[in-house]
């Protein structure tokens, strides 16, 4: 079988050897503590889980949805505005199975083979494969410890600018746990403004940011909305990453052509699912200020713990993410993390994994209680790997 070129241009999946070697050593007995995948650990809130049983109980509810209810949309434009201060339309609002099903389709919407596109580097992996799927060519702009870890539109050639047709902002973000400013993202709306850019914000921690800093929305700097659409997940915030609720809002003609091209993959999301979204955008959000304090506190265990017995790791500013640089002596993240599962049981995932500047870091998810991240830590000092 000769299979498309299309697949040649994805390497091959690089947490296989990690998931090996856990199963191994849970087969032996030994204790794993696991902080690769950014899966949350907490509970979904009851009135969520009990709006999507309630439906799933009527018959019709079984069928097509063939598009998002009325009162979806309506649900998060309402919370766009109670959240954020942000005032949107039906028409700016569409349903995707999951940011990453969406990322990994958008580019499709807007490029053409051998078109130039902004993506930040280390980044969310999907960022690169949905380039690649749409056959754009990624110009990668740099996110170093030296700027703190975000955007500098200033550093952009201009050859490069005229000619790219969309660039990917993801603050806070995943792996490097950077936060964004109003400086910043006023940078990036004049920059897109100037070289006739789209800019697609990846907006899934905007409730995970610490240290007294309330999360926003792109869409909180003027002139946005104009140059920009946004994704919004409610899987990290309200823990339901495998009901894949997320939303593309913002510009209506990107959010319209986006539409037409999931109508010929999809059939819509599962209605209780939609129900299960009313709930969580209507519903209480008590559970998911008291949950950013929590993963507050494990940010606080790792960080201080690792830094305590050598291991200097920055505090991440937002996300569900810790980013450490890897410890004197290694250079190859994914030598390191194997050996580190081997020695410890401690899983994290390497930094190649997230584009060209990753390698030399590794990423921590926060999906351990504070007590087994102690564990963790001692596992480590008493292997002697730092």
């Amino acid at each position: 079988m000769n299979f498309s070129k299309r697949m040649n241009r994805f390497g091959d999946e690089i947490f296989a050897a990690l998931n090996l070697k856990k199963q191994k050593l849970i087969d032996e007995g030994r204790t794993v503590y696991n902080l690769s995948v950014g899966t949350p650990d907490f509970e979904t809130p009851e009135h969520i889980k009990k709006a999507v049983a309630d439906a799933a109980m009527d018959s019709k509810n079984w069928h097509y949805s063939l598009g998002d209810l009325p009162e979806l949309l309506q649900a998060v434009c309402d919370y766009y505005k109670n959240r954020f201060n942000v005032e949107l339309t039906p028409e700016q609002v569409t349903s995707c199975n999951g940011s990453q099903e969406g990322m990994g389709h958008i580019g499709m919407v807007l490029c053409d083979e051998g078109d130039t596109v902004l993506l930040p580097t280390p980044c969310y992996p999907v960022f690169i494969a949905g380039a690649k799927m749409a056959g754009a060519e990624p110009y990668y702009y740099p996110m170093t410890a030296e700027n703190g870890f975000l955007p500098d539109v200033a550093k952009i050639p201009e050859d490069i600018a005229k000619k790219a047709k969309y660039m990917i902002v993801s603050l806070p973000a995943n792996p490097v746990g950077s936060i964004g400013t109003p400086q910043l993202y006023g940078e990036i709306v004049a920059f897109a403004k100037k070289y006739d850019i789209l800019i697609i914000h990846d907006n899934a921690y905007s409730d995970i940011i610490f240290d007294g800093v309330i999360g926003g929305s792109f869409f909180n700097t003027p002139g946005a909305l104009d140059v920009g659409v946004e994704f919004f997940s409610l899987s990290k915030s309200f823990n339901v990453t495998g009901g894949r609720m997320s939303f593309l809002v913002g510009r209506e003609d990107v959010v319209a052509a986006f539409k037409k091209l999931r109508s010929q993959i999809d059939f819509g999301m599962f209605l209780p699912l939609q129900y299960a979204a009313i709930a969580a955008l209507r519903g209480p959000l008590e559970s998911v200020k008291e949950q950013n304090k929590m993963y507050e506190l494990r940010r606080d265990t790792l960080c201080e713990g690792l830094s305590a017995i050598g291991w200097r790791v920055p505090k991440s500013k937002g996300s569900m993410f810790v980013w450490a640089p890897l410890p004197d002596g290694y250079t190859d993240s994914m030598e390191f993390c194997l050996e580190l599962v081997e020695r410890c049981g401690v899983i994290c995932t390497p930094g190649c994994s997230f584009g060209p500047l990753g390698e030399g870091y590794v990423r921590f998810a926060l999906t351990l209680p504070p007590e087994k991240i102690k564990a963790a830590v001692k596992e480590i000092e008493k292997s002697g790997i730092v």
